[in-house]
């Protein structure tokens, strides 16, 4: 081995730290998420979910759970973690994409105010979908929502968890009202290995995940028409769905070389 190789341990030295907390074979992450989703208030710390807003605020102060000045999105306690503890693991686990439809053609049709409120109202809806579906808000982009659904917090129900809470999303939406939505939203629902962990240097470092099944996920939402969930394959399988009442397809996705078993829920 030259200076410059490293071996798999050398390279992820924490990796053995980061499997605990993502598989749940370290219970304390688990413990105290399950408790924080809990307390009243909103927004919440991206990976605890420690609520920065009133009730919960005064209570997280007491505990040392502040929204982090050099990163909004995480509390003090969870961003230290991320800071000091550069890696990840590869794990089982499943995501969650929802888009906007027609968000151009939203943006020229109202005013820049009530497009951002329409926006910000969609972000809220998926915040709390997310937190009571065991779900972590992975990142906001743009008219975008990514959800990662780990086994610390779902067990072995990652893809049920995340085939519900997309359903839910829908019906946050208002897919499900006579009227129509308020905002029509495609959503792709995705299961598979990816690598999940603390990624960029401070004050970027972020909890996020890379891997094939992400960026097919990401395809799967943008191929969804307005008020269509896309499920992989895998994850109808493993979520329990009775596939045999719900239209299939197979997709040529962007970028990959075979087609993309999915099968289509909705929520009407």
């Amino acid at each position: 081995m030259t200076p410059n190789e490293k071996s798999g341990d050398d390279a992820n030295p924490n990796e053995g730290m980061w499997r605990g907390i993502l598989d749940g074979t370290d219970p304390v992450y688990a413990r105290t998420r399950a408790r924080l989703k809990h307390v009243p208030g909103s927004p919440r710390c991206k990976m605890c979910a420690a609520p920065f807003g009133n009730p919960g605020r005064f209570l997280m102060h007491l505990v040392g759970r502040d929204r982090w000045t050099k990163n909004p999105e995480y509390c003090g306690a969870c961003f230290r973690v991320l800071e000091a503890y550069h890696g990840g693991a590869e794990i089982e686990a499943s995501f969650l994409f929802a888009d906007v439809r027609g968000s151009t053609a939203l943006a020229e049709s109202i005013s820049p105010t009530e497009f951002r409120r329409q926006l910000h109202r969609f972000y809220d809806v998926a915040s709390h979908v997310l937190v009571d579906h065991d779900g972590i808000v992975d990142k906001f982009v743009g008219d975008e929502v990514v959800g990662l659904f780990i086994p610390a917090l779902t067990h072995d129900a990652h893809a049920a968890r995340a085939v519900e809470a997309a359903r839910a999303l829908l019906i946050g939406t208002g897919h499900a009202d006579r009227d129509g939505p308020w905002l029509p939203i495609g959503v792709g629902v995705g299961t598979g290995t990816a690598f999940v962990g603390s990624l960029g240097a401070p004050p970027v470092t972020t909890l996020t995940a890379l891997g094939d099944v992400v960026n097919t996920t990401a395809r799967l939402a943008s191929a969804a028409a307005g008020g269509e969930i896309l499920v992989a394959g895998p994850t109808a399988r493993a979520g329990a769905l009775d596939t045999s009442r719900l239209e299939r397809r197979d997709l040529a996705l962007k970028g990959k070389a075979d087609s993309t078993e999915v099968f289509v829920l909705t929520v009407a």
